[in-house]
């Protein structure tokens, strides 16, 4: 099947989060949440060089909504239930339909982090992907360093893989290694 005809909802929930495909209109939350937590995601995020303007925070969200159209890439805001509140994204991204099998990525805005809201929506995203997705596979891969990252992949049960020595550039150009953490349909 083309990956475009995949039918599923864009909207689901945890106990605290309503997690939900971009929308256009949420440039305005997401350049705000971006603007929270720059000096911590600048550390591990490539993308996060500067506060992006309104317009290219706008720009960046409706293409996150073509793609999730396309289901080329599904990214996913991740608001407080009740609230127009953005504390972060997520998202299943480097995706093989033909497994199918899934990453995903997550950052949390700074005022929000050490709450669990992130091991809650992974959490979310991941029983998504199983259960509606017919994932066999989610992998979650992140640096050594960034230790809260890490946190989550193994409060959740993934299992660590492999380190990939070398395998990518920190956002200050130093090497850096990948942990890869994997669950699978089966564990």
């Amino acid at each position: 099947m083309q990956p475009i005809l995949h039918d599923f909802d864009d909207v689901f929930e945890t106990d605290r989060l309503l997690i939900r495909g971009p929308r256009p209109g949420d440039g305005r939350e997401l350049q705000a949440a971006i603007a929270d937590s720059i000096n911590e995601l600048k550390e591990w995020m490539p993308w996060a060089t500067e506060v992006p303007s309104k317009e290219d925070a706008e720009i960046n969200i409706r293409n996150a909504f073509m793609q999730f159209l396309k289901r080329e890439d599904l990214r996913l805001n991740l608001y407080l239930k009740g609230s127009e509140t953005l504390i972060g994204c997520s998202g299943l991204h480097r995706i093989n339909w033909n497994v199918p099998k899934f990453e995903i990525g997550y950052w949390c805005r700074t005022p929000f982090t050490r709450n669990g809201y992130i091991r809650e929506a992974v959490k979310g995203i991941s029983n998504f992907a199983f259960k509606k997705l017919n994932a066999k596979r989610i992998e979650i891969r992140c640096d050594p360093l960034n230790v809260a990252s890490r946190k989550i992949p193994e409060a959740l049960g993934f299992q660590l893989e492999g380190t990939l020595r070398n395998d990518d550039r920190a956002p200050n150009g130093e090497l850096r290694d990948t942990l890869v953490f994997a669950k699978t349909d089966s564990d």
